[in-house]
């Protein structure tokens, strides 16, 4: 899995003019990607790794500083675009499994007691966000 995690004042996401999902307090923003090897192992570890880093003023985790999260999927973030001007996007999952393992890295940061909020998969999605300080980690599971 790959996260671009961003700490925000506040972000949301609207589809179709719509607003999908938002979070109106000091968070994260994490744009997430999966690949094909991905499983439950790599979902676990990206959640506990969004939950614990500490990224948040006054080096607190988004767990102690009582902050939420907005997860948004974007199969982009493994695109390759070294050869010729046409991305490839080969090294993403399929949407069948990507929307699953997405979803479940979601769960888990709920279960931890963070507020979720998320785009919608497979959506032209516009996300706004306001980067706080600006923060902004690029992360891959081992």
């Amino acid at each position: 899995m790959r996260a671009v995690i961003q700490v925000v004042t506040h972000a949301s996401v609207r589809v179709q003019d719509q607003l999908i999902g938002a979070i109106d307090s000091p968070g994260l923003v994490v744009l997430l990607a999966a690949t094909h090897d991905d499983g439950e192992e790599q979902c676990q570890w990206m959640a506990r790794k969004i939950a614990d880093l500490r990224l948040m003023r006054g080096e607190k985790s988004v767990v102690e500083a009582g902050g939420a999260v907005l997860l948004v999927s974007q199969f982009t973030l493994y695109g390759e675009a070294k050869k010729g001007r046409r991305p490839s996007w080969s090294k993403a999952a399929p949407g069948e499994i990507a929307e699953g393992l997405v979803a479940r890295v979601g769960e888990l940061l709920a279960a931890r007691g963070i507020e979720v909020a998320t785009g919608q998969f497979g959506a032209d999605m516009q996300v706004s966000l306001v980067n706080d300080g600006p923060v902004t980690l690029i992360l891959d599971t081992p």
